[in-house]
């Protein structure tokens, strides 16, 4: 139970690259992130199947696309595996600061993206984004 529990609270700290000793959680790493920087996250399920050309052209579209925003730093795309999670997919990023992380929001190519890959190929999502506790 002790190694599950460890596995389990490791995976969500790296995840939220935080390397924090969160309650529970007695990871000793160095953290991925500075003092106010920003891991930016989005979980998703495409409304294409799982795994399909479409859904890897989404995937490879967004990471070139995204990732060439000057702000965005670390940029990963992810495939779930766990089954208790409901979505497929995951994009997360780093920015500098929250100056940095308006700007990717305001940037042509991210609304772009937005407006006509994510609106219409994006069945649902969860965004979430950390900085260090």
């Amino acid at each position: 139970m002790k190694r599950r529990n460890f596995i389990k609270n490791t995976g969500l700290a790296a995840l939220a690259g935080t390397g924090m000793a969160a309650s529970g959680c007695n990871v000793k790493s160095k953290s991925s992130l500075a003092p106010g920087q920003i891991r930016h996250g989005v979980i998703f399920t495409l409304k294409y199947k799982k795994g399909s050309a479409e859904a890897d052209k989404f995937l490879e579209d967004g990471r070139k696309i995204l990732s060439a925003i000057p702000v965005v730093q670390h940029f990963m795309v992810y495939r779930q595996v766990s089954t208790k999670n409901e979505y497929d997919y995951g994009f997360t990023m780093v920015f500098d600061n929250m100056e940095d992380y308006a700007t990717y929001n305001d940037h042509p190519d991210h609304v772009d993206f937005v407006e006509n890959r994510w609106k219409t190929e994006v069945e649902k999502f969860l965004e979430i984004d950390f900085e260090l506790y």
